[in-house]
């Protein structure tokens, strides 16, 4: 059977609603759109774990600031309908914004209702640069799960600060569903898999790679035993290209989120980096 694609939330309530009446699993696959092979990896795992599975493509107008990448975010739901049905996703769910928010919400003000998470988990790494994007993120998530009732919900960990703060409002929100961390996947060339990889020229796109080389690195000596992060802090920064404008390099415990200073197993060694107009992420999980 083909994919179907479905603009409306009700229509997507509607095949719910039929599949829980024969206790099918479903699965939800948030995405923004422009798939690639990451997308494709948490498609992979949600069909391989559940019975059906919903890809949303929603390029949320709440999770963006007034000088950042909303209108130029690719828009590709062709493709991203095509490689859905090549894995076997049942439904794609790319409502419009109006569809999402309503007739009369202003996006920009105070008309809109959020789920806002702890503010020590938001004033830090991307939230720190990106203030409201992560109530952004929690909000249109959370109506996510509303509409799709999912059993299990995928997330890359290459949104390691992302995955961290939904995880964290499952629990307290007493969501009925399971996060399903997927690891990140790279290019060939070590490079993290991202739909603004898309913006980077051939130029940048070489500095880019030595992101990547940056926390190899760190992992590198951490496993040699070097757990002083001000070494292994200094060592990423020589690795990086000098072209790149570090945003944050920083690592946390997994666990608590909170900022280490020696590093032990299950610590979150974060980057971010502007080059050119483009603003890259990538982290590993040391240990």
């Amino acid at each position: 059977m083909s994919v179907i694609l479905l603009n409306h939330i009700d229509e997507v309530k509607s095949n719910i609603k039929e599949w829980k009446k024969d206790n099918l699993k479903v699965g939800l696959v948030p995405t923004m759109g422009a798939l690639h092979a990451g997308h494709a990896s948490l498609i992979k795992k949600a069909k391989a774990m559940c019975d059906k599975v919903v890809v949303s493509v929603f390029v949320n107008p709440v999770q963006f600031g007034p000088n950042e990448d909303y209108d130029k975010y690719p828009r590709t739901i062709e493709k991203d309908k095509q490689l859905c049905e090549e894995i076997g996703a049942d439904i794609v769910f790319a409502p419009s914004a109006k569809e999402m928010y309503g007739e009369n919400v202003n996006l920009s003000n105070t008309e809109l209702t959020y789920v806002c998470p702890p503010y020590n988990y938001i004033d830090c790494l991307c939230g720190k640069s990106r203030p409201g994007h992560f109530d952004g993120v929690a909000t249109v998530v959370t109506k996510l799960f509303n509409i799709v009732q999912p059993d299990f919900a995928f997330f890359g960990q290459k949104d390691a600060q992302q995955l961290f703060i939904i995880k964290k409002m499952v629990k307290d929100l007493n969501m009925n569903l399971e996060i399903i961390p997927c690891p990140i996947v790279r290019e060939s060339d070590g490079l993290a898999m991202s739909s603004r990889n898309s913006y980077l020229s051939i130029e940048e796109r070489k500095s880019a790679l030595s992101i990547s080389k940056a926390l190899f690195e760190v992992e590198k000596l951490y496993n040699k035993g070097i757990t002083d992060s001000n070494i292994l802090f200094d060592t990423a920064v020589s690795v990086l290209d000098k072209k790149l404008e570090l945003d944050y390099l920083e690592f946390r415990d997994f666990n608590t989120f909170e900022k280490v200073d020696k590093i032990s197993k299950n610590t979150l060694t974060a980057i971010a980096v502007k080059i050119g107009k483009t603003r890259l992420i990538d982290n590993i999980i040391l240990g």
